[in-house]
């Protein structure tokens, strides 16, 4: 058995409200910026490149979801060590000693892209490591820090959909600025509910609303349709609907140096705005009842 990276120090952290008010759940699976010093020794990278994996600050961005009855899911160890956002062995043989257990995902897009459940590139294709991972280290980050990160959000949704019947989780991520072409119609904000499929369409469109309210361009499910999270959470007809949200990078901070800008303050003010919204609905009327026995 390999030692936890994280075994000092909380890898992920839930931030509970006093009382939950309200039938939300907020996860920011990508903000993490805790390196630990073995993974920083297996890379090639320096300090900043490692970092472009980053979803900088959505943490912060959605920092008071708890101020507003909402529990808040935040990971601490970074998406360049290990992304949540995937299935849990969804991994690249060509980066491990030995062989893989025919029963792990070797051939996903996300895999042949690079970015699998342990990642080999990060942002401009630059590849992470140095050297082969062991089998042992996959082991230890997937079974002893991703396995309980999703163990923690299902317990919140599943406490939430006990206490009011209807829970709704909004999966906060951050995208780079996909206007670098000069392509003056795209957008800042990416909602993505798998086309319709994992939420209901007024959390959606309040959403819709709110940002184009504050002058911002929102595109619905193009290019980011939902991840595993919200594939996999996402059951309206269970009462469970899921929100991913990718807020444009260049809104709120550079992108190089991955400093925040003089925006950020607004931006955060904005996504306040968005939960103070959010928490107020009364979503009692989309409750599914269960259907009578024929």
């Amino acid at each position: 058995m390999l030692k936890s990276d994280y075994f000092d120090r909380p890898a992920f952290e839930t931030i509970r409200p006093r009382v939950q008010r309200a039938p939300f759940v907020f996860n920011s699976p990508h903000s993490g910026r805790d390196y630990p010093k073995r993974f920083v020794d297996q890379t090639r990278l320096d300090e900043l490149s490692i970092r472009q994996s980053e979803d900088a600050f959505v943490d912060e961005l959605f920092g008071r979801a708890p101020n507003f009855g909402a529990p808040l899911l935040r990971a601490h160890f970074p998406r360049a060590y290990l992304d949540v956002n995937r299935e849990p062995y969804e991994l690249d043989p060509v980066m491990f000693e030995g062989q893989l257990p025919d029963n792990y995902n070797t051939m996903s897009p996300r895999v042949a892209a690079g970015l699998g459940t342990i990642a080999k590139i990060v942002a401009e294709k630059k590849p992470i490591y140095r050297t082969k991972l062991s089998l042992a280290d996959a082991h230890m980050r997937i079974e002893g820090i991703y396995k309980p990160y999703h163990a923690a959000l299902q317990n919140l949704l599943s406490q939430t959909l006990e206490n009011f019947g209807i829970a709704v989780l909004i999966d906060c991520h951050s995208m780079p600025n996909l206007d670098k072409r000069g392509n003056a119609s795209a957008p800042d904000i990416v909602l993505g509910d798998r086309f319709g499929s994992t939420c209901h369409p007024m959390i959606a469109d309040l959403t819709d609303t709110l940002f184009t309210t504050a002058g911002l361009k929102v595109a619905r499910n193009r290019p980011y349709a939902g991840g595993f999270t919200t594939k996999t959470y996402g059951k309206p007809g269970n009462n469970v609907h899921a929100l991913q949200i990718e807020i444009g990078r260049h809104l709120y901070m550079n992108e190089v140096t991955l400093e925040k800008s003089a925006n950020f303050a607004h931006m955060q003010q904005l996504t306040h705005q968005l939960i103070s919204l959010l928490v107020r609905l009364d979503l009692r009327e989309f409750i599914d009842q269960p259907r009578a026995a024929e």
